[in-house]
């Protein structure tokens, strides 16, 4: 994970950047400010505030330090900026129909973005692999855990130039 590029819209970017913002910014301080308060009260063997605190302080720490490393890595694709939009790639929305005629629309984004329950599936992941160049009308088979799956593309869409 430390030597792959993490592909991420615009959007996802942002994203990560607000949350490390507010906890490195907001939560952090704020936390350290109750440790520091906790600890002036005596022993901290049995001091709630404090050891609940510093559990708190690691693990915001843990997650400042992944989300550092994160947009480190990050490497921002505009989808609209895509030159071939007859086929899939990073940030289309693909409306598939598979064969018990159930449509299904995904959006394929960044591995931090993806929400399969909303529709955004990692660009890595086995659905995004097999759909990948695919256009219109083209047919693909994804392969599962409950076995494979045809899917029959419907359209293709690309977010609109912000600039």
């Amino acid at each position: 994970m430390a030597d792959r590029v993490n592909y991420i819209t615009p959007a996802g970017y942002a994203a990560l950047k607000a949350e490390y913002e507010m906890l490195f910014g907001t939560e952090r301080p704020e936390l350290v400010e109750v440790i520091s308060w906790a600890a002036g009260n005596g022993d901290r063997s049995e001091n709630g505030d404090y050891i609940y605190g510093r559990k708190k302080l690691r693990e915001i720490d843990r997650r400042i330090s992944f989300l550092s490393r994160r947009i480190k890595a990050a490497q921002i694709v505009d989808p609209s900026d895509q030159p071939d939009k007859s086929r899939v790639f990073f940030g289309a929305t693909v409306q598939l129909v598979d064969e018990d005629d159930c449509e299904r629309t995904v959006t394929l984004v960044g591995e931090d973005e993806a929400d399969a329950s909303a529709g955004r599936i990692s660009w890595l992941s086995p659905m995004a692999n097999a759909l990948k160049r695919a256009a219109v009308g083209d047919s693909r088979t994804v392969r599962l855990p409950g076995g494979p799956k045809d899917y029959e593309i419907l359209a293709i869409t690309y977010p609109e130039s912000v600039a």
